[in-house]
């Protein structure tokens, strides 16, 4: 009789343990494959000039200067998305916008210039220069801190490079009401900048 039941607890055992793998089994199957990342995402030094590191209060370091970030503006074109952030600390005017094209990191170096009496065209002479149109377009934005700007809107601009060189011109207004403002700049490498966080709010 104990054999019996020795027996019966075995094989209700070993069914217990089948069903308990069979079930997991089964759970992983229905459960999407993780998609596979990138294992360069990172390498181009990116990871230091997210909006989560870039904002209000982190800290740009650049040619023996420390810049502070006073404001941010998010700009979006579709599923396109950059942004500028509003320096403090050199000459005054100045900013820094990152973008990423195609997985590519982008990083421009620029200086408001309201001195300059200049028009967007396809191609135009600055300071012995000559700079060509690369794209234009309106989109929406989006500011924290203080930009200049207001809060949310419609935006325009109209992007112009150095013809083989790194030199960059750009046109931007923010607002229905807003005036075009003008901005020279340059193309910087991540390995150029030191950036220290924002502050976690």
């Amino acid at each position: 009789m104990n054999t019996t039941w020795l027996v019966l607890a075995i094989i209700l055992g070993i069914i217990a343990v089948v069903f308990f793998v069979m079930s997991a089994k089964k759970k992983n199957d229905e459960q999407p494959p993780r998609p596979r990342e990138d294992p360069l995402k990172f390498s181009d030094g990116s990871a230091d000039f997210g909006p989560d590191i870039l904002g209000p209060g982190a800290i740009v370091g650049y040619g023996g200067i420390d810049y502070v970030c006073r404001g941010a503006i998010t700009m979006r074109q579709g599923a396109y998305t950059w942004h500028e952030y509003l320096l403090e600390g050199g000459r005054g005017g100045e900013y820094l916008s990152v973008e990423y094209d195609e997985g590519q990191l982008n990083l421009g170096w620029w200086v408001s210039r309201p001195d300059l009496d200049v028009q967007p065209a396809q191609e135009v002479t600055v300071e012995g220069v000559r700079y060509r149109k690369v794209e234009s377009g309106v989109g929406q934005f989006y500011s924290e801190g203080t930009t200049g700007v207001p809060e949310s809107g419609r935006f325009e601009y109209w992007d112009m490079a150095e013809a083989g060189g790194n030199g960059l011109l750009g046109f931007e207004t923010f607002g229905e009401d807003g005036s075009s403002e003008v901005s020279l700049g340059w193309k910087v490498l991540p390995g150029e900048l030191t950036v220290y966080p924002a502050p976690k709010n």
